[in-house]
């Protein structure tokens, strides 16, 4: 019969939880994380605000709209509302928080 030590615990790992504990999942540490949450979605809409900047240059060269800068103009907009709803996080508020028993 042989015996398998478990590996020690690093110092940046997380503390042992209780054998009747569960872990919060990436995505339920993402939602309860409100810097988290205010980087990636200020990210988003810097992203998108750097897209609509590079478009609106080119519109004001003079150069007629095409339907690659209507794209572009689609994207950043998608961009900045994508970024907005990483950080309202409708979804999470929406759900009813229910009790594992």
């Amino acid at each position: 019969m042989s015996t398998v030590a478990e590996p020690a615990p690093t110092a940046g790992s997380a503390a042992v939880s209780s054998p009747g504990e569960r872990d919060p999942s990436p995505r339920e540490r993402f939602q309860s994380c409100w810097s988290c949450r205010l980087l990636s979605g200020g990210g988003l809409i810097a992203g998108g605000l750097y897209v609509f900047r590079a478009a609106k240059s080119v519109m004001r060269t003079g150069a007629p709209p095409t339907i690659g800068l209507a794209m572009q103009l689609t994207f950043a907009a998608s961009l900045g509302a994508w970024g907005i709803v990483v950080i309202a996080d409708p979804v999470g508020k929406a759900q009813k928080s229910s009790t594992d028993e």
